[in-house]
């Protein structure tokens, strides 16, 4: 018999059964009344060169946030992957989340959190699939296989994402839930309720593939849905295509007041570009085809066939074709 983790409220977007080790499922109606001014700096990650959240500029915490989970400095660095130590310990697994006060934010029916990154966060176009930008909540899947890890329904409780370059001017990102889809896997190598670490870490940089939705995952059982997630640690992604930006610096979660709910926060994450590669079409093999587009786009500045990273196409990406030929 597992103990319950008791922290808030969660909505389920579909039929589910009461998963086993049930977190985040008891009910707080308590007003924080902390406020951090806009602008002013709260709390900076060390190192400047991470491709994580840094800095906290703002924080309300909204009505519904969850007594003791109001740090927002718990939302700076990396994913957890190990949680509940000293109390449950277990991987945190897209069933069994991040729960502990020093790992998640509770942000609050209209609150809100605004964290910086010490870098650009660009529309790269070499990131896997699009996706520039993760952002890791505590949702999970309830499971329809009695502790075997089956997915049946997402707990989770949305927030609104926006963007700015400049922490002044704000665009928000429709269609994604900040504490939604995906959630967060900390190693490739556990089962769903896994108490020790594993020793294959998935990657936080990585996105899931967006086209897949929860009813492409509904049903999976555990080794689908690691197949499915493909090596990436999770996260709702975003590409900053859709708001029109090139690069950002800024993100902001705010709380949603109509639904009541109360979105918890671990991490945000700058997705990690693919290195480029001389076959780019990716059909296995370097030929005539990816001579032909490098050619086609000669002296322009197509990241994706700038194999030597010069910021043109030109001599030394053919080089690197040629070299790498394997086709007939």
């Amino acid at each position: 018999m597992r103990m319950t983790r008791c922290v808030s409220v969660v909505s389920v977007i579909a039929p589910v059964q009461t998963p086993l080790r049930p977190p985040l499922q008891c009910r707080i109606s308590v007003l924080i009344g902390g406020v951090i001014a806009a602008g002013a700096l709260v709390h900076e990650a060390s190192g400047q060169s991470t491709p994580f959240a840094s800095a906290v500029v703002h924080y309300a915490a909204g009505s519904g946030a969850a007594t003791g989970f109001t740090n927002p400095s718990a939302a700076l660095g990396a994913p957890e992957r190990f949680t509940g130590e000293g109390l449950i310990p277990g991987c945190v697994t897209p069933f069994q989340p991040a729960f502990r006060p020093d790992e998640i934010v509770s942000i609050g029916a209209g609150g809100s959190l605004t964290v910086r990154f010490a870098q650009d966060v660009t529309d790269d176009p070499r990131n896997p699939f699009g996706i520039d930008l993760l952002v890791f909540g505590n949702a999970f899947f309830t499971d329809g296989g009695a502790g075997s890890g089956v997915v049946a329904g997402l707990a989770a409780e949305g927030g609104r994402i926006l963007v700015s370059a400049d922490g002044l001017a704000w665009s928000t990102v429709r269609g994604v839930d900040a504490d939604g889809l995906f959630p967060t896997l900390g190693f490739l190598d556990v089962g769903p309720y896994a108490t020790t670490p594993g020793r294959m870490p998935s990657d936080f940089l990585r996105p899931v593939d967006p086209a897949k939705s929860f009813s492409t995952l509904a049903g999976l059982d555990y080794a689908g849905l690691l197949a499915a997630y493909d090596g990436s640690g999770g996260g709702a992604g975003i590409d900053l295509a859709w708001v029109g930006l090139d690069a950002i610096r800024y993100v902001r979660i705010d709380g949603p007041i109509a639904s009541g709910l109360s979105p918890e926060i671990d991490a945000f994450a700058d997705v990690a570009p693919v290195a480029p590669s001389a076959d780019v079409d990716g059909d296995g093999t370097v030929g005539p085809a990816d001579l032909a587009a490098l050619l086609a786009a000669w002296g322009s500045v197509d990241a994706l066939l700038d194999l030597d990273g010069n910021g043109t196409v030109g001599s030394g990406d053919l080089a690197a074709v040629l070299s790498a030929w394997s086709g007939a």
